[in-house]
């Protein structure tokens, strides 16, 4: 897999909410044209996007706030709805992460939760109702 793509609507602040979960940065540009238009299928795509590399360099989280045509939902699923929904990052202090991301608009789903002395578990909503799973091993 190369890349997740996430649909936001303030991409300055999706990329500060990934880069205090840990994510580096690695570019943003603004796309639009009709190979975008064609690749997305939609007509008259300007999008700016943010690309985020998790720090071992394995995964990457596309971070797009389209310009035009707007981006339509109508707020925060529940972690049930059928498609994609969450993403999960191992952490190696969830607490510490989610103390850098609470600031920020991030907020438990649930409980932290211990999964057989192997994983401490959580889910986090953050910027547009966006689902993380954070995953820090304790054991096993």
């Amino acid at each position: 897999m190369d890349h997740v793509g996430v649909v936001v609507s303030d991409i300055a602040a999706a990329a500060e909410f990934f880069t205090a979960l840990g994510l580096v940065l690695d570019g943003e540009a603004t796309v639009d044209g009709d190979w975008v238009d064609r690749v997305v299928g939609l007509k008259g795509v300007r999008s700016q996007i943010a690309m985020l590399r998790t720090p071992d360099g394995h995964g990457c989280v596309e971070l797009a706030h389209f310009l035009s045509p707007s981006a339509v939902g109508d707020g925060p699923e529940p972690s049930n709805r059928l498609g994609i929904r969450h993403l999960t990052f191992a952490v190696e202090d969830l607490d510490a992460v989610l103390e850098r991301l609470r600031p920020l608009g991030g907020e438990l789903v649930g409980t932290v939760e211990t999964y057989e002395d192997i994983y401490r578990l959580c889910y986090v909503r953050g910027p547009d109702g966006i689902i993380l799973e954070l995953a820090e091993r304790i054991g096993g």
